[in-house]
């Protein structure tokens, strides 16, 4: 097996999605944030933060679909709005 060791930052990630087709009719907000998943992981969690209208039914058609990134599959999952503290 090859070791394909991919520096995966919020512009490779924007990268990925212009080239997506399930991303078309979307454009991000925000920049994308890259975390580690755990410390000596090698798997890492990617937040989205995707203009859309009030109803979120852009973003809805998104989630549970699978796409690929290299070799590798991803899924997208919903997230709870954090509006934070006023």
């Amino acid at each position: 097996m090859k070791n394909t060791n991919i520096s995966i930052t919020s512009d490779f990630i924007e990268a990925i999605i212009k080239l997506n087709y399930i991303f078309n009719d979307l454009s991000l907000a925000s920049k994308s944030r890259v975390i580690k998943a755990l410390p000596k992981s090698n798997i890492v969690i990617i937040y989205l933060d995707i203009w859309d209208a009030q109803s979120g039914k852009n973003v809805k058609t998104l989630i549970n679909r699978c796409f690929n990134v290299g070799s590798h599959i991803t899924t997208i999952h919903g997230a709870n709005i954090n509006p934070g503290i006023p």
